[in-house]
């Protein structure tokens, strides 16, 4: 194994640097570094020969192929430093290869940044500090929060337990991690995305920087609409982030990271345990749902347990069409045939099972879903085709109303609709004392950032019925509260 060091050249006066920080807050990030690595295993390339119709699956060009610039583009926007480029355009050259010098990027300036990339209204974790406390004092703060992380005398917290509910009217478990661990978690996950965002496949869209639902959504029409699809199976992971098996974590991170410091952070998280009602326990399965740094963990292990595993399987055993699409922890594949689909559905059942994982039996579904479905299952007697769940919406055969061709309709999930409308009820009930102009400003907000989700080809109707419904129940709480109907308010939903 060859070890990798990165020269910083920042300036040896500490006025000097103080001056340019001044100036620049990220001034100190600016610097040339070099890299060298060591060997890991190659990734399977991916299925040669794919069809155009399928470049939804594809990789999106990273920005800096297109871009003049010296910055990378972060999860929050902002600049990367020369050295962070550096290890990314060694991952991307050296695929084998392991970093064992990743931590010296942890510096002030990525700190600073990694604050200000998180939600300022956030819930405080355990140490009860929120965003705005933070804030006051804070470069004396992230001093000695880096010190204290370089020492390696830094302690995560456990995380604080919450729970919030869920469209099928159960509750999903999430872990607040304190403001500082999130900060260091925030900074881990910027220098790792640019040794992940190499490897990561092209049909992964969960949580990546420059990749979003709509993105998942849309390679998924496409691919169904112009592949030969004739099969589609929706797999949901039972319980993942909480089954995540902390030894294959540490495994996969490995395959690529070999600097002793970031694996010992990265296990100081999923060894923090959770706090719930004052009662500290341990954590010996999964990363908690809400923490900064699980998300990239989760892609890391499904890469390894799936993305790797499914890319070889499509090219080496299946003979028809077949399209992935991955967003975390959901999964719909499209197949050609029944028999590959079936046959790949009792693997990938083995495969989980060796990492710990099972497929969820009831959110578990192969339909008969395509081109041909409709007039295949009348042909048979068996009515319209099913329909699946992705994202939050209802995917479903159709056509289109100017020449008949099929295409992949989608409306906004009924449960999903109504637990929206259900937290907006609640929350109306709350503020049905504050002034009408707050509460229409608050409201517009709410459906705008509705529309902004769920505002795709074909599901208007749903839209128009949503925002009905927000307006009647707003009117309703308007009545009850005051018993005068306030119009002008409400209209500014619309305006």
């Amino acid at each position: 194994m060859h070890e990798n060091r990165e020269i910083s050249c920042t300036s040896c006066s500490k006025e000097q640097d103080r001056s340019a920080k001044a100036i620049n807050r990220t001034a100190d990030m600016h610097v040339q570094e070099k890299s060298d690595c060591a060997v890991v295993p190659v990734n399977l390339s991916n299925k040669e020969a794919q069809a155009s119709a399928e470049s939804g699956e594809g990789r999106a060009q990273t920005k800096e192929n297109i871009v003049q610039s010296h910055k990378l583009p972060t999860q929050s926007g902002k600049g990367l430093s020369q050295g962070l480029r550096g290890v990314r355009q060694a991952a991307r050259e050296r695929k084998q290869e392991r970093f064992t010098a990743l931590l010296h990027h942890l510096n002030i300036g990525l700190l600073r940044d990694s604050f200000y990339a998180l939600k300022r209204q956030a819930s405080p974790g355990i140490d009860g500090v929120t965003w705005q406390e933070y804030e006051t004092g804070l470069e004396d703060r992230l001093t000695d929060l880096l010190s204290r992380v370089h020492r390696g005398v830094y302690r995560a917290q456990p995380s604080r337990r919450v729970y919030i509910p869920k469209a099928d009217g159960r509750q999903r478990p999430l872990g607040v991690a304190a403001l500082e661990d999130k900060i260091v978690q925030q900074a881990v996950v910027t220098i790792l995305n640019q040794i992940y965002e190499v490897d990561f496949k092209g049909f992964s869209y969960g949580f990546r920087p420059g990749r979003s639902p709509h993105q998942a959504l849309d390679a998924l029409a496409v691919g169904i609409q112009w592949k030969r699809v004739n099969w589609v199976l929706d797999a949901d992971i039972r319980g993942f982030f909480d089954n995540m098996n902390h030894e294959w974590t540490m495994k996969f991170i490995e395959h690529r990271v070999a600097d002793r410091r970031i694996l010992r952070l990265i296990q100081k998280w999923l060894k923090a345990g959770v706090s719930e009602d004052g009662q500290w326990s341990e954590t010996k399965l999964g990363t908690p749902q809400g923490a900064v740094v699980s998300p990239l963990l989760a892609n890391v292990y499904l890469h390894h347990v799936f993305d790797l595993w499914v890319e070889a399987w499509r090219k080496k055993i299946a003979k028809g069409d077949v399209i992935v699409v991955r967003y975390a922890d959901d999964l719909v594949l499209g197949f050609q045939y029944r028999t590959e689909a079936e046959r790949f559905l009792r693997e990938f059942r083995e495969r989980l099972a060796k990492f710990g994982l099972e497929l969820h039996a009831d959110k578990t579904r192969l339909i008969e879903f395509g081109r041909f479905a409709a007039r295949d299952r009348k042909q048979r007697g068996e009515g319209k085709p099913e329909t699946f769940m992705f994202l939050g919406f209802t995917h479903y055969c159709g056509q289109r109303n100017s020449n008949g061709a099929f295409i992949v309709w989608r409306i906004t999930a009924k449960r999903r609709m109504a637990a929206k409308l259900k937290a907006i009820k609640a929350e109306l009930q709350r503020r049905k004392h504050h002034r009408t102009t707050e509460v229409g400003a608050w409201l517009r907000k709410v459906v705008l950032g509705y529309y902004q989700y769920h505002a795709v080809p074909g599901n208007s109707t749903q839209l128009r019925i949503f925002a009905r419904r927000v307006c009647w129940l707003w009117r309703t709480v308007l009545v009850r509260a005051v018993n005068v109907l306030r119009w002008g308010g409400i209209d500014s939903i619309h305006s």
